[in-house]
């Protein structure tokens, strides 16, 4: 298996690097999410943690996967930036800040008096 980077884009307002890169991968499977996570980490010097595959697109019979990217600075930018689902996919739901629960505020309609 082996991964060629097509392009590589610096987004500095959300701290990440956007890659679109084609697998090569004659007579194999398609290889997993997280395989090429862990080779794009490697060749970006970067963590695995903080690269999320966003897309993966194969052909019947070509031994070639074309995808999309996404390698973040920090895992505080990932778990802000990503979607729910992408981070499950990629295995990394840990990396998602947990929303509180608001309490209901208490009901306007029983302080109001009641109209004849």
């Amino acid at each position: 298996m082996d991964i060629e980077i097509i392009d590589k884009k610096q987004n500095p307002l959300l701290a990440r690097w956007e890659v679109r890169f084609v697998v090569q991968h004659p007579n194999e499977k398609t290889p997993s999410r997280d395989q090429i996570r862990e080779k794009l980490a490697g060749q970006l010097n970067a963590k695995k943690a903080n690269v999320v595959v966003h897309s993966m697109n194969s052909v019947f019979g070509k031994g070639a996967t074309k995808g999309y990217a996404r390698v973040y600075d920090a895992p505080e930018q990932l778990g802000k930036n990503e979607p729910h689902y992408l981070l499950k996919r990629n295995k990394l739901e840990e990396l998602k800040p947990k929303k509180e629960k608001k309490e209901a505020a208490p009901a306007a309609k029983a302080a109001a008096p009641k109209r004849k």
